[in-house]
């Protein structure tokens, strides 16, 4: 498997360099890069772009939000983890729109953030319990608040049965394996079904298949 550059930016100095020695430690990660604040980072991606970044949310000059924005918009390739203290759905449905492509708590277990990284890498998201209760009370509360009606897109049986593979975080040769179809073929569906729903990419299609009630 393809080994991964990843770079973490978080202001505690005690916290990062802990964090850089576990990242070390991964097995599929060849090379790791810190920097105190979404400045710093913005820098090191401008001199070589990494697969990963691991950005925290609250930092001085520059913090999670506004980096993660000007990631999303120059180097879009770079896949995106939030390391937050607090679960806001709010922020993370924010977030989510941004592009982000995961969230985990400050507190989260190696072997998770470990999973988290992969994930990302191949498969574009990471679909953690945090982000599954966060969008499962966006859609109570939308219904709750009495607001217009939700109208899903109309999607083929197949289309609905490969959107729900993506979201249970199976890669493009994994739904095609399943389904007996081509990777490519797999793939063309993934593009009409992002055309369909008027998303961009993975992450806004896991968002729409909790309201489409696609997933519950």
């Amino acid at each position: 498997m393809k080994k991964l550059k990843v770079y973490i930016a978080d202001d505690h100095t005690l916290f990062r360099k802990a964090m850089v020695n576990l990242l070390r430690s991964f097995d599929r990660i060849s090379d790791v890069k810190d920097a105190e604040n979404g400045k710093e980072l913005l820098t090191l991606i401008k001199n070589e772009v990494p697969d990963v970044a691991i950005v925290d949310l609250q930092m001085p000059i520059m913090d999670g939000t506004e980096t993660s924005t000007q990631i999303v918009q120059k180097y879009p390739e770079v896949k995106i983890i939030i390391l937050t203290m607090h679960d806001s759905n709010k922020f993370i449905l924010h977030m989510m729109d941004l592009g982000v492509h995961a969230f985990l708590l400050k507190n989260t277990e190696p072997d998770e953030l470990e999973r988290a990284i992969y994930a990302v890498a191949d498969k574009d998201f990471y679909h953690n319990d945090l982000v599954a209760s966060v969008l499962r009370k966006n859609v109570t509360e939308r219904k709750i608040a009495q607001r217009p009606n939700f109208k899903p897109a109309e999607l083929t049986e197949r289309e609905k049965e490969i959107l729900f593979l993506i979201c249970q975080e199976l890669t493009m040769k994994e739904i095609g394996q399943r389904l007996f179809l081509s990777e490519n073929t797999v793939r063309n569906h993934r593009v009409n079904i992002m055309e369909k729903v008027g998303v961009r990419n993975i992450v806004g299609l896991v968002k729409y298949a909790y309201e489409a009630g696609v997933v519950i």
